[in-house]
């Protein structure tokens, strides 16, 4: 079994209390780490036999043993390092106070990642019903995260082009995947913000470039995406998750995802987008014609950042909508994240 499932999930889940608590009590000194993690142990079981009572097919971590759902990946690699922040990043509404990350060296590998040990505690839970997902930020995220004009001042330091970044990152990703391979995984996601900031109207001002340079970006988001997962095992299924930033039921960019379709979903290789379309912030489905091939599509058309039931009709209305642009039977259905 592979995803996406016809009814199926982003992968990360609201932390629990006693796991939040715990957290707190680890970065005051009042817990050891061990103590930590088996708080989280018991909070992921749970949560993952929920998952399979609720009648899903893929299993996750909800990433719980995460700080954010992709710095902390980041931070694992050679040459990257990061302090708490004073300003955070701007969503609308707050200010998400994650640490600031940037480079201390060149970027390499660290084949001692813990993300493997992650998804060899979920893996063994698998069953003839369930496959099991690891989630993790995309290489685009990694490139945007330092390039972007308040980053390149800092990475200028270490490399003297945005394409040697990328080489980097791309070796990088390239030997995560042969390892977590060889864990078991055979469903990958990859989580990827980049193409949310980039439809966003201040995008030419969040970048530090004109809309024609926008296209230059676009290329290099999709080009380190492609190289990075070039040569993975063929019964390793790599999905995209796109999203636009969300926090607290707030969100960092809005935009259609018109002016990115020609570039994701035509070039990207992947197997299926994991896309938000549960407000207006989202656009309409005519983008989706330009999904290439057999590519899957999965309508996150249930919002995760309102207590309150979708009307039934109305999603399954705008699903034969979006079946004007895909077929049916390459479309599945999921909430917008998280």
């Amino acid at each position: 079994m592979n995803t996406p499932f016809r009814y199926d999930f982003v992968g990360s889940f609201l932390r629990p209390l006693s796991l939040k608590e715990a957290r707190k009590q680890f970065e005051a000194g009042t817990i050891s780490k061990q103590e930590l993690v088996k708080v989280e142990d018991a909070c992921i079981e749970d949560l993952i036999a929920k998952q399979k009572t609720a009648g899903y097919h893929v299993i996750t971590d909800g990433e719980f043993r995460r700080a954010t759902w992709h710095l902390d990946f980041f931070w694992e690699f050679n040459g990257v390092g990061h302090t708490k922040t004073k300003t955070g990043l701007p969503f609308h509404g707050e200010a998400a106070m994650i640490d600031d990350t940037y480079l201390t060296g060149k970027i390499s590998y660290n084949n001692n990642h813990s993300f493997l040990r992650h998804f060899e505690f979920v893996n063994q839970f698998e069953d003839e019903n369930t496959v099991a997902k690891l989630t993790i930020p995309a290489p685009a995220q990694f490139l945007e995260q330092m390039i972007m004009p308040f980053a390149w001042e800092n990475t200028s330091k270490y490399y003297d082009t945005q394409k040697q970044v990328a080489e980097d990152i791309v070796k990088g990703y390239r030997e995560f995947i042969k390892d977590i391979y060889a864990a078991g995984c055979r469903n990958l996601q990859l989580d990827d913000c980049s193409w949310g900031m980039v439809v966003d109207p201040s995008a030419p001002v969040l970048f530090g470039t004109t809309k024609a340079g926008l296209e230059k970006i676009k290329e290099q988001l999709l080009d380190v995406n492609n190289k990075a997962i070039e040569g993975a095992p063929k019964d390793l299924v790599i999905n995209t998750h796109v999203c636009r930033g969300n926090f607290h039921s707030t969100y960092a960019s809005s935009g259609a995802y018109d002016s990115v379709a020609e570039t994701l979903f035509a070039k990207e290789n992947v197997n299926a987008y994991y896309l938000e379309f549960d407000d207006e912030r989202s656009g309409g489905f005519e983008c989706l014609q330009k999904v290439s091939g057999d590519k899957k599509v999965v309508l996150g058309l249930i919002t995760t950042k309102s207590p309150k039931l979708e009307d039934k009709q109305k999603v399954i209305n705008r699903i034969h909508e979006a079946a004007k642009y895909v077929p049916l039977e390459r479309l599945y259905l999921s909430p917008q994240c998280g």
